[in-house]
């Protein structure tokens, strides 16, 4: 906006109470003007804002398309799963559970394996056919070993990395900027899992590829969920019908979905998750 000290930008970094917010290719720290507090109303990274360059404050968040309440952040394209074969073990319940946030918030679900190297001979193959599942019924699976594949998919896109920690979200971006050196720390043998090395939100630019890396974190409430639309987290159920419009697939007389609950249809780890889920929002 010329003439003025009034200009939109990106916020791309947030540390405390201070906002880093990118205008073509500068960079101003701004804060958050007192009403916005007033307003109940919180500034998140990936927020298009306008902020007085002079001033140095935000004065206003332009309307998003999108958002997620955990990790934080606002207009994205895809949340990229970094997920870890091993050290730490896969959560299957943690997985589903992030695609079913994601996929309600209005965001694309994609997987990213980890340290599936580690696994056994045996087991890999094991745990690459659960992945052919995903894939059937509709969601991208990438392994970190195909970075090129990845990051053709991913190009031009705002994309928040999210996964249990020490899966390797920083490792990963790492690999594909090593001008980052990221912090990354060890699994902690004594807990099995890993020690968080992320400490705020902030995107970086990778070859036209726009990556959150967000504090890690092992678990996710489903606040914004409710019984109507637990199922977009599960395609897979779409293809069957039951007798009854508003079957819940949990307990129902001739459920179709249940009755195809096999190694073939539907994998009965989702099954399980879905009816935890399920039980957890039937709570409130």
């Amino acid at each position: 906006m010329n003439g003025t000290n009034i200009e939109v930008g990106k916020i791309v970094k947030i540390v405390s109470n201070l906002y880093t917010v990118k205008v073509t290719n500068s960079l101003y720290e701004c804060r958050a003007r007192g009403k916005f507090r007033f307003d109940k109303v919180t500034p998140l990274v990936g927020d298009m804002v306008e902020i007085d360059t002079k001033e140095s404050y935000i004065i206003n968040i332009l309307e998003r398309k999108n958002f997620l309440n955990r990790p934080q952040i606002a207009n994205v394209d895809i949340g990229l799963i970094i997920t870890s074969a091993k050290k730490p073990d896969i959560s299957y319940n943690l997985l589903d559970k992030q695609i079913l946030v994601i996929k309600n918030a209005g965001i694309e679900p994609v997987i990213c394996i980890t340290k599936h190297d580690l696994l056994s001979f045996f087991k890999r193959i094991k745990f690459k056919k659960i992945m052919k599942y995903y894939e059937k019924i509709g969601f991208k699976v990438f392994y970190n070993d195909d970075l090129s594949s990845l990051k053709r998919y991913l190009k031009n896109k705002t994309v928040v990395l999210t996964g249990q920690t020490g899966a390797g979200k920083s490792t990963l971006l790492n690999k594909l900027d090593k001008n980052l050196n990221l912090d990354t720390n060890p699994i902690s043998e004594a807990l099995g899992r890993g020690v968080h090395t992320t400490r705020h939100t902030e995107i970086h630019e990778i070859d036209n590829i726009y990556f959150a890396d967000t504090p890690g974190f092992s678990s996710l409430n489903l606040d914004d969920i409710t019984k109507e639309n637990i199922q977009i987290g599960f395609p897979e159920f779409d293809k069957y019908v039951c007798d009854f419009k508003d079957c819940a697939h949990i307990d129902e007389k001739n459920c179709t979905v249940r009755n195809h609950v096999d190694d073939h249809n539907i994998l009965r780890s989702r099954y399980e998750n879905y009816k935890l889920f399920y039980k957890e929002i039937k709570k409130w």
